[in-house]
């Protein structure tokens, strides 16, 4: 059982790895490092462990883990008599996504609202035929969809910062 549960996990560090790769930019070691540790949990995973199960060298494992920390992305902590550092994710990393997302949908709202902005002025001065004026229903459904998932992201952000929520 624990062997297919170490499959299972280090399958799913695969697909997350692939994952974060694309979407942070990342080495391709360094999303399986931070696959691992997310995947791994509070009780957190050593250096040692890391080389070993993720069949890197030494070098390529303190490299990568050196800027996921500079990336603010892990954190470590230590056990009382055990020389150890033990890394887990940084429980601020998803309020950083939610952050960055909601920036990014911010610029593109704005980017819409002069769009539709403009169609509309083009509508009312220069397009008499009925038939070929713009239509700006996609530019109000689409700024509709962006506030409603704000609106979503917004209380999710709130839920984790008032809460002490494990990740």
């Amino acid at each position: 059982m624990k062997e297919k549960t170490c499959k299972d996990k280090m399958a799913l560090v695969e697909k997350l790895g692939v994952h974060l790769e694309n979407r942070e930019q990342l080495a391709p070691v360094a999303a399986r490092i931070l696959s691992y540790i997310i995947l791994t949990g509070k009780q957190g995973t050593t250096f040692e462990d890391m080389v070993t199960i993720l069949c890197a060298s030494k070098s390529t494992i303190s490299t990568h883990l050196h800027h996921l920390q500079d990336l603010n992305k892990i954190v470590y902590f230590t056990k009382t008599g055990d020389r150890k550092k033990y890394y887990v994710i940084n429980k601020n990393i998803i309020i950083q996504h939610i952050d960055k997302l909601m920036n990014e949908w911010q610029e593109v709202r704005k980017l819409h609202q002069e769009i539709k902005s403009y169609k509309n002025k083009q509508n009312i001065k220069r397009i008499e035929n009925e038939s070929e004026k713009f239509d700006l229903n996609f530019h109000n459904d689409y700024i509709h969809f962006i506030d409603g998932a704000r609106a979503s992201m917004e209380e999710l952000r709130i839920k984790l910062t008032d809460k002490n929520f494990d990740i």
